[in-house]
C-alpha cells in the first residue's frame, strides 16, 4: 500500500476520484441503512446518520436482540470492522470490489455473528439506482483518496462542532448523511415549516420529515452533479426573502441559484493561511443571512 498522505487539508479534486466516490458512496449508503433499519426513529432521520472518528465513519453503537454492535469504516487500516458487546469481531477489508461483492460480505459477516439484517437495497438520492446486490459497475477503490475525503471530513468536524457550540437552540448533531454523502450540522428557529416539495430520487415523505421546522443547515460536500468540486454550503428552509442577495463572507463565497445554497470552494478554506477562521467566518455569516432575514429570535437561541 502506497504511503498515505498527512495534510489535514488535503487537495480533493472530484475528477480524480470520482470512481471511487460512487463506490464508497454505496458502501456507506449499506451500512447506513443497516443502521436505519435497526435503531428507534428519531425526528428528521437522526438515528439513520453515521459520525466521524478518528479513524473513519461509525454507525455508533446499534441494539439487536439483546446486544449492541457497531460498524466502523477505518480508512487508516483500510477495513469495514464489525464489533458487539459479546466480544465478537469481523472484519472486511475495503480495497477494489463491486457493491454486490460488499453487500454480499457485509451482511455474511452479520449473519455469522447471529445478527441476520434485511434493508431495503435500492440506493437513494443518486440517478443511478442499481439496487445493492446486482451492482457490479461500481467497483473502484482507491484507499489514498478515501482517505483524504476522510481527513477533510475530520477537519470539518472540529470547526463544526466549534460552530455548533455557539448556539443553545435546537440544534442537531454532528453527522455524516450517507444519502448525499455529506456532513451537516443543523440549527433551529423553533418554528414549523412548510411541508417541503420533495427531492429528485428521494421519497418525498423522508424530506417532509427532514425538513418539518425551520432550519438554517450547512456542512461539507464533495460536489457532484450541478457541482464539479468539493465545497462547503449553507442553506435554509424556507428560505427567506433577500437571502440570495445577504453579504457573507468569505467573498470567495457564493449563492448557487440552482441549488439554492451558498457555497464556499473547499480549495479557498484548504489554501488559506488561517482555515479555521476563513470556514467560521463563511458558516456565521451565511447563519445570519438566514436568522435575520427570517427574524429568529437570535437572542434568544445564540449564546451571548
Amino acid at each position: 500500500m502506497k504511503p498515505m498522505t498527512t495534510n489535514p487539508w488535503p487537495a480533493l479534486p472530484l475528477a480524480e476520484w470520482k470512481d471511487t466516490y460512487d463506490t464508497l458512496h454505496m458502501w456507506t449508503q449499506i451500512v447506513g441503512k443497516i443502521r436505519l433499519a435497526l435503531t428507534p426513529f428519531v425526528n428528521h432521520w437522526w438515528n439513520a446518520t453515521l459520525y466521524v472518528t478518528p479513524r473513519g465513519l461509525t454507525t455508533s453503537a446499534m441494539p439487536y436482540n439483546g446486544r449492541l454492535f457497531q460498524i466502523d469504516f477505518d480508512f487508516i487500516a483500510q477495513l469495514l470492522l464489525i464489533v458487539t458487546s459479546d466480544d465478537s469481531t469481523k472484519t472486511i477489508a475495503l480495497r477494489p470490489r463491486s457493491v454486490a461483492e460488499f453487500y454480499e460480505e457485509t451482511m455474511a459477516a452479520l449473519g455469522s455473528l447471529g445478527m441476520p439484517v434485511t434493508i431495503w437495497t435500492t440506493p437513494v438520492e443518486v440517478q443511478d439506482r442499481i439496487p445493492f446486490e446486482q451492482d457490479q459497475k461500481h467497483v473502484a477503490y482507491d484507499p489514498e483518496y478515501a482517505q483524504r475525503v476522510w481527513r477533510i471530513l475530520a477537519q470539518a468536524s472540529r470547526v463544526l462542532t466549534e460552530f455548533r457550540s455557539r448556539f443553545i437552540g435546537k440544534v442537531s448533531p454532528l453527522h455524516f448523511f450517507w444519502g448525499a454523502f455529506d456532513l451537516a450540522v443543523t440549527r433551529f428557529s423553533g418554528r414549523t415549516a412548510p411541508p417541503h416539495p420533495g427531492a429528485p430520487n428521494c421519497a418525498r415523505f423522508v424530506q417532509v420529515e427532514a425538513y418539518s421546522h425551520e432550519v438554517s443547515s450547512c456542512g461539507f460536500w464533495p460536489g457532484g452533479g450541478l457541482v464539479d468540486e468539493p465545497v462547503f454550503y449553507s442553506y435554509a428552509y424556507p428560505e427567506p426573502q433577500g437571502f440570495k442577495d445577504y453579504p457573507i463572507q468569505p467573498p470567495e463565497a457564493f449563492y448557487h441559484t440552482e441549488m439554492r445554497e451558498f457555497l464556499l470552494p473547499y480549495d479557498v478554506v484548504r489554501t488559506a493561511k488561517l482555515p479555521d477562521e476563513v470556514l467560521l467566518a463563511f458558516l456565521q455569516s451565511t447563519y445570519e443571512a438566514a436568522a435575520t432575514l427570517a427574524k429568529w429570535d437570535r437572542r434568544a437561541l445564540e449564546r451571548q
